[in-house]
């Protein structure tokens, strides 16, 4: 089935104000010479039609009048009377509806004008009012004519050519599209120019608030943009500017306090972490010599003691967590030095398959080395964590393919498994600190909550990026980090 052309065609109005307003100033302008003009054009015809009705009444019938009684001109013999009268002027003389006679001046002297039977009945139809009627002749054109009544009983009609009027009428409609085309024009250009000018406080307000919503709000230290210049508030843009500034004035106030409210929550977490490993330690050490005492222990006190020393393991592992991520958060730089990301991709994939004997886990490497700058306990702690998430969070005989490959200069690294997936409601969430699994992904171990967020962190510290897919049956977390090249190479010049 064709598609009609005219869909294509479609002509679809301005969006933007400027347009629209430049348009609608055009338009006006038309309107308005299209009417100035459509008066103008019919005043001059009717004013140039009357005159022709007073020269026909002012000729009377002398014309037609001389075809009927055959006078003769004192120049000429056997000639109607063309004295006084103008060229081209039409005469016919009519007796009882029909045109015995019919004649036109020309250079002085008339000559007979054939009649069509169309022209006879048009001539037959004229009323002999005295008033003057517009026919077209087929050998003649456009006349204005005048029928009156002879003495003899007989119809005389008298007419003047309507080319004049016509020509006059022409030429004028010719010079209003030349000099209304032309002030359109000149309008729209001069239109489009005064309302970019008058609008360029709106556009301001607009790059200011554009500016404001490329901003990173989120999270962070947000430089403002300036305010709002030139803000009259006599005018409407300049009440939008002054609301504008007075918002982000707002805006700015709001999240200089989220910023310091940021700053001291990732202070508290660095200095309690920081304070919290050596009481930590002590009592780990303390409960690790108690297991260790060579006496007789009861049960109940030896279980006590296998419980403080792996909850404090468990606490010492949240304390590095969360002292790692507040170092992080406070923009500490990493080390930069060239990471064999194969190799740790080999080892920690050694280790998960010897803790977790109930998967089966599937590697897939590069066929070259891949190699990123980066800082190399930091990274094995993100491979790590990817691959215990899958361990712990999907149940035994679930697949686990881990893939490391190299992509448009970035190395990926692709952990995939076969597993129930991540439940809709934790997806948006899953980077979050202390985010937690529903029974929906079994947990084997129990975790702090911070793997993935120190994943997203870490990741993001090297420049790269950490992406989620999941579904039933098919979860993938995908790290991009850029690649070792020799301009970000410290160790290499050239």
């Amino acid at each position: 089935m064709r598609r009609p052309l005219t869909r294509g065609l479609s002509w679809r109005p301005p969006r933007t104000l400027r347009a629209r307003l430049t348009a609608g100033l055009v338009v006006l302008l038309a309107v308005a010479s299209l009417a100035v003009g459509l008066t103008t054009v019919f005043a001059l015809e009717g004013f140039l039609v009357r005159r022709l009705d007073q020269q026909l009444t002012a000729a009377g019938g002398r014309f037609p009048a001389s075809l009927e009684h055959g006078e003769r001109h004192p120049d000429a013999d056997n000639a109607p009377d063309t004295r006084g009268q103008s060229d081209r002027t039409f005469g016919a003389r009519l007796l009882r509806g029909t045109t015995t006679d019919a004649a036109v001046v020309r250079d002085q002297t008339d000559s007979a004008v054939p009649l069509t039977g169309a022209d006879r009945r048009v001539l037959a139809g004229l009323p002999a009012d005295g008033d003057g009627h517009s026919v077209r002749l087929s050998a003649l054109g456009g006349y204005r004519v005048v029928a009156v009544h002879g003495d003899d009983g007989d119809v005389l009609v008298t007419g003047l050519p309507l080319r004049p009027v016509e020509e006059t009428v022409h030429r004028l409609e010719i010079v209003e599209s030349v000099v209304f085309g032309s002030a359109l024009l000149a309008t729209g250009v001069a239109g489009a120019l005064w309302v970019r000018l008058s609008l360029r406080p709106l556009r301001r307000v607009t790059t200011t608030a554009a500016g404001v919503a490329e901003l990173p709000l989120a999270s962070g230290e947000v430089a403002m943009p300036p305010p709002v210049p030139d803000t009259d508030p006599r005018t409407e843009v300049g009440q939008v500017g002054t609301a504008l500034n007075r918002m982000l004035g707002h805006v700015g106030d709001a999240l200089a306090r989220r910023q310091a409210s940021e700053e001291r929550l990732r202070h508290f977490a660095a200095d309690a972490s920081h304070e919290l490993r050596t009481p930590v330690a002590s009592v780990r050490g303390h409960a690790e010599l108690a297991l260790r005492h060579p006496g007789p222990v009861p049960d109940d006190v030896r279980h006590a003691l296998e419980r403080i020393q792996a909850e404090s393991e468990r606490m010492s592992t949240l304390v590095d967590d969360l002292l790692l991520l507040a170092r992080l958060d406070a923009g500490r730089p990493l080390a930069r030095r060239p990471v064999d990301l194969t190799r740790l991709v080999l080892d920690a994939t050694g280790d998960a398959r010897a803790a977790g004997p109930d998967h089966r886990w599937t590697l897939e490497l590069a066929e070259e080395p891949v190699t990123v700058l980066g800082d190399a306990h930091r990274l094995q702690q993100v491979v790590g964590n990817l691959l215990t998430n899958a361990r712990t969070h999907t149940p035994p005989g679930t697949r686990v393919t881990v893939r490391l490959a190299v992509a448009d200069g970035a190395a990926e690294l692709t952990v995939a498994d076969d597993g129930p997936g991540v439940p809709d409601a934790l997806r948006s969430e899953v980077f979050e600190r202390f985010a937690r699994a529903d029974p929906g992904r079994s947990r084997v171990a129990g975790g702090t909550g911070l793997g993935l967020a120190i994943v997203r962190a870490v990741v993001a510290a090297h420049g790269g990026t950490i992406t989620l897919t999941s579904g039933p049956g098919a979860t993938a977390f995908r790290a991009r980090l850029p690649c070792r090249t020799a301009a970000s190479d410290p160790g290499r010049t050239g």
